[in-house]
């Protein structure tokens, strides 16, 4: 009788145990982790990134899943190294995933090289890195065409005589290779207009202010200006307007800040060229969850770009891209 007794009390210890051991374990387990890492966490441009992130994982969570976005980036882009460690950071947390808009390729090819060992699957955003291995899709612009978007639209207010500068960001990212690059070759194979420039503003808003204002008053007879991304073409039209040039040089900008769409109502700017940052969170945090749940992914996703003007600035397609 007292073996059954001392046996029974056996059993059910050792069941409690479980349970308890179950218990703890579930409750121990987070929420699945996809760190979206961009080039710098001020600026409205990658705040809207995070916008359409975060959408992403409301999402995500109403159909069950049990994710968890965190959103990070540097002080400024050109601190390539705090990006660097962000994404050793996320490997060293076990992510599932990372959704990155890089800096700088070059230096972060050993990190990324990291996450592929991990098997943790890389969704990059805006900017390109050469090899594709490194990768498992890419969400950007097509940045080759929006530059040619902007160029063509600036020959067809200025004219194909004269000069034009351009005020571009961060030298060698993937993104400023297509985009300027892009703008640059149209202009070249299309009109007989000088190019002035480009000068780097290292995304940097007074920066491209003051080189603006530089080459404004070096060039009293400057025809056009393009600033290639949102601090650099804000501080282009900050410079314009502050040298009483507004409506007088033909200026084109990228991207859609409120800044900006001000910029193109009162004549400073003739157009923006607006790419959709929200859909470059909203589909590198869907894409990234489907990758680690081992879907088959499109290795290269386009996503948009609009040029707005004074004509459509209002419509519900401008009011998509803006921000």
């Amino acid at each position: 009788m007292k073996k059954s007794l001392v046996k029974l009390v056996l059993i059910t210890t050792g069941i409690v145990s479980i349970l308890l051991t179950i218990s703890c374990s579930s409750k121990s387990k987070g929420p699945e982790e996809i760190a979206v890492i961009v080039k710098t966490s001020n600026s409205s441009f990658w705040q809207n990134v995070e916008k359409g992130a975060k959408d992403a994982e409301a999402e995500l969570k109403s159909a069950g899943m049990n994710v968890m976005i965190s959103f990070d980036g540097p002080e400024a882009e050109t601190k390539v190294n705090e990006q660097v460690n962000l994404v050793e950071n996320a490997i060293n947390r076990g992510v599932k995933a990372i959704v990155l808009a890089p800096s700088d390729p070059d230096a972060l090819k050993p990190v990324l090289q990291k996450a592929k060992d991990a098997k943790i699957p890389v969704i990059i955003i805006d900017s390109a890195i050469k090899d594709e291995s490194l990768y498992t899709s890419f969400l950007a612009t097509d940045n080759k065409l929006a530059g040619e978007l902007c160029a063509k639209a600036l020959l067809e207010k200025a004219g194909t005589e004269g000069k034009v500068a351009v005020m571009s960001y961060v030298a060698g990212v993937g993104s400023e290779i297509g985009r300027v690059g892009g703008f640059i070759d149209y202009i070249k194979a299309n009109s007989k207009m000088k190019i002035v420039g480009p000068f780097y503003s290292q995304a940097d808003m007074v920066t491209a202010l003051n080189q603006t204002t530089d080459v404004l008053a070096a060039n009293p007879d400057l025809k056009a200006i393009f600033g290639a991304n949102e601090p650099t073409a804000v501080g282009m039209g900050r410079a314009i307007k502050e040298a009483g040039k507004s409506g007088k040089v033909v200026a084109i900008g990228f991207d859609g800040n409120e800044d900006l769409q001000n910029f193109v109502k009162d004549g400073t700017l003739v157009g923006i060229a607006a790419q959709s940052p929200y859909n470059m969170g909203y589909l590198g945090v869907k894409t990234a969850m489907d990758a680690a749940n081992g879907k088959t992914v499109s290795k290269e996703v386009d996503t948009g770009v609009l040029f707005i003007s004074k004509e459509n600035i209002d419509s519900t397609e401008a009011k998509n891209v803006l921000y």
